[in-house]
């Protein structure tokens, strides 16, 4: 049994909780730059050079992607061969609270959804956990801005709905959304689970390098179909039109009841951020 000390789990989260708000994935960077060369449309290649101008600036001034430094969305997957000295979910928050008080991040958390009084320290975190083989931790620190959350969606559909009806739907959800989640976008989408877990598995999506497709060939093949669907719809980069709304969407399935079909909708702005480490 391999032991590990809350306090370097604090000090990790912590570190993550800067990393990702301040450098991109850089799988994510090359699709912007990408696409940027694939636009199409005068306006949406002129947004496209000040986005990156935005990343390159971040960069050199040691500064937030964006002011929305997002509520901290903590994956864990904990090895059954770790004994934790320590608080596992204290360290967690306290970590967030580290990173986002000493990174000089944007504290966005309110205490109560009705009240919003703010905690002044981005905590608490919304921690996802998942027992593995192993005598590892893996923690990944998903920044999420509402700006693109308040957008997302969720349609507990029935088996008997076809795969354009899907496709539909989340195209429909992101023609909703507009300029609102700040496009070009990453979108994650759940097919699968209960109401609760389809709305995970978007989240998950969202995690998943965009230049990795659904190892299942009819899920890849529905990756592609819905993101040309919803590049179709001429959205384009932050809402001024154009041929790139979304750079990738990545689809998360999971077994289902006979009687149902959930799909859930998660929407990543252009800065989708992420950062993972191993303990």
């Amino acid at each position: 049994m391999r032991e590990v000390k809350a306090q370097v789990i604090e000090n990790t989260v912590a570190k993550l909780c800067v990393k990702a708000n301040l450098f991109l994935p850089k799988s994510l960077e090359k699709l912007i730059k990408t696409c940027s060369a694939c636009e199409k449309s005068r306006a949406g290649k002129s947004v496209f050079c000040d986005l990156l101008d935005n990343i390159d600036a971040a960069k050199s001034e040691n500064i937030p992607i964006c002011q929305d430094t997002g509520m901290a969305v903590v994956f864990a997957e904990l090895g059954q061969d770790v004994h934790i000295v320590g608080g596992f979910e204290e360290a967690v928050n306290m970590g967030v609270a580290k990173g986002y008080t000493e990174g000089l991040l944007r504290k966005s958390v309110v205490s109560d959804p009705l009240e919003r009084v703010n905690t002044n320290d981005n905590t608490p975190a919304v921690l996802h956990i998942r027992v593995v083989p192993g005598d590892k931790i893996k923690l990944t620190v998903a920044p999420k801005g509402f700006g693109s959350e308040n957008m997302s969606a969720l349609k507990m559909m029935t088996p008997s709905v076809t795969e354009e009806e899907i496709i539909d739907f989340v195209t429909d959800t992101v023609s909703r959304a507009g300029s609102n989640p700040c496009p070009p976008i990453v979108v994650g989408v759940g097919i699968g689970g209960d109401f609760e877990y389809c709305a995970y598995l978007a989240k998950k999506a969202l995690c998943r390098d965009v230049n990795v497709k659904n190892p299942k060939r009819r899920y890849a093949e529905l990756e592609q179909k819905m993101l040309d669907s919803i590049n179709a719809l001429g959205i384009g980069p932050q809402g001024f039109g154009g041929t790139v709304t979304a750079m990738a969407v990545n689809i998360e399935e999971y077994a289902t009841h006979i009687a149902g079909l959930p799909v859930s909708v998660n929407i990543g702005c252009h800065v989708t951020r992420h950062a993972s480490e191993i303990i």
